[in-house]
């Protein structure tokens, strides 16, 4: 079977390449990168440090608004659709491409398989919302990670050919640690020790297209008495420098840094006290490491905060946020929801068979 896996960003690059690589064994799998995410650090070195096959089409899209990041995605894709005629499409999560690559191939009536499958914030203001909605009736094939996910696709008349699986990042996760501990030197490089500091991301644009949300979050932050590293990302970066923000981190305990690539900040988060985010993957990486996370805005894992291991914080609630920061401890034992780092085998195993039980 022809099949064509189309990626564009960090999360995507870790989801797919335990299973690009397991498909090839039996398939003629390709992948597809977009260009969404197109910056070195925050594309080749995930791709050279996880021994992702090399893509074999790169559309390099670049930057731009929602409608015209994904019009040039789906103008493009649907031209490489019709010349190499897959048998499948798989797509991941809830990106522009995510969303791209099912208008197209839907379209041209090419079968989908969409990986992590029914997640959920319902917050139709985010972008990755309405991606991962449309995107899911779309597919003809879903690859849910939790019963959640199966629910929330159930909930929307979605009934047939879902299987839950678990989640490839999580098997990554899993597998690599101990390979970024050793091959990383980052923390040595930073002088930071075991414990000894909190992580900061932010890159959803519900938080950086704010000036609002974005100061709420850099005010409140840079009052941490604690040593807090923020590996910024580039877009992130200049927002903050636009909105007139950088005078909230003089002075404060936030150490800005460059984006990292997985290696580096796989250590970074498994050797960190707590983790303050926006980011989804980060979320599950928080979880695999067993690192406490603060997350900046409503979350589709439900399940990290249902087991005490992950909490919502509320922004514009300073106090709230601050004690949030500062006091939240996770009280009880994980339960391992994503499954046990076989997703990636279930999934193969799956399309081997031809989508049946």
């Amino acid at each position: 079977m022809k099949i064509l896996s189309v990626v564009g960003a960090r999360p995507q690059f870790i989801k797919t390449s335990l299973l690009s690589r397991k498909l090839r064994e039996d398939h003629d799998e390709h992948i597809i990168h977009t260009g969404q995410h197109y910056d070195h650090r925050l594309s080749q070195t995930f791709f050279e440090e996880l021994n992702i096959p090399s893509p074999s089409f790169n559309l390099k899209v670049g930057s731009g608004t929602h409608g015209y990041q994904t019009a040039e995605m789906l103008k493009k894709l649907e031209a490489l659709f019709v010349e190499q005629e897959p048998d499948l499409v798989i797509i991941y999560g809830d990106t522009n491409s995510t969303l791209a690559a099912a208008l197209a191939a839907s379209k041209l009536h090419i079968p989908i398989a969409h990986i992590e499958a029914g997640m959920r914030n319902f917050d139709r203001k985010k972008p990755e919302e309405i991606n991962r909605i449309l995107a899911g009736h779309a597919a003809n094939y879903h690859f849910a990670p939790t019963k959640t996910a199966v629910q929330n696709l159930n909930n929307e008349g979605i009934k047939d050919n879902i299987w839950l699986v678990g989640d490839t990042q999580f098997d990554v996760l899993l597998k690599y640690k101990g390979i970024a501990e050793e091959k990383s030197n980052i923390t040595e490089e930073l002088a930071l020790e075991k414990g000894g500091y909190y992580i900061l991301t932010i890159h959803k644009s519900k938080n950086t297209d704010s000036a609002r949300n974005l100061e709420d979050i850099i005010k409140t932050v840079s009052k941490v008495d604690f040593p807090i590293i923020f590996p910024v990302h580039p877009r992130t970066r200049k927002c903050i420098e636009n909105y007139g923000l950088m005078h909230y981190l003089e002075g404060s305990k936030i150490r800005l840094i460059e984006p990292q690539g997985f290696y580096n900040f796989t250590k970074l988060l498994a050797n960190s006290k707590k983790i303050i985010t926006d980011s989804g993957g980060v979320q599950k990486e928080a979880y695999a490491y067993k690192v406490p996370c603060i997350t900046m805005r409503k979350t589709e894992w439900v399940e990290t905060v249902e087991e005490g291991w992950n909490i919502i914080a509320d922004i514009h609630d300073e106090p709230s946020f601050l004690g949030t920061i500062n006091n939240f401890e996770p009280q009880h034992p994980q339960k391992k929801f994503l499954g046990e780092g076989d997703t990636y085998l279930k999934i193969t195993q799956i399309i081997n068979n031809g989508f049946s039980e």
